[in-house]
């Protein structure tokens, strides 16, 4: 991959307005910043979520807090806690995550 078009700059996380999205149970709360065609995000995951949906975007996934359980359509589940990552090409593998604790994440997709 190769960035282009992007000039230097400082995201403070604490001032991008968030959005709330449900899942099954729980939700998600997004910071979301774009640059280019890459969308990077701090993703907090309230105790108890379960997505709504299998997804089938690639990422690129850091733990930064609590603990994250991802689910593949095949059956198979990793538990991510802080300084852990995923990452996950485009329409390879659906997946789901949930938490019982809480979880807050860094994703490049």
């Amino acid at each position: 991959m190769e960035m282009f078009g992007i000039p230097f700059g400082v995201t403070k996380w604490e001032e991008v307005v968030t959005t709330v999205h449900p899942g099954e149970t729980g939700q998600a709360v997004w910071r979301t910043q774009y640059f280019g065609d890459i969308r990077t995000r701090t993703v907090e995951y309230s105790a108890g979520y379960l997505a709504d949906h299998w997804c089938t975007k690639g990422h690129i996934l850091y733990c930064l807090e609590g603990e994250l359980r991802t689910e593949l359509e095949d059956g198979r589940t990793f538990l991510l806690k802080p300084g852990m990552s995923y990452q996950v090409a485009d329409h390879a593998e659906p997946h789901r995550s949930s938490t019982t604790t809480g979880a807050k994440l860094f994703i490049v997709d």
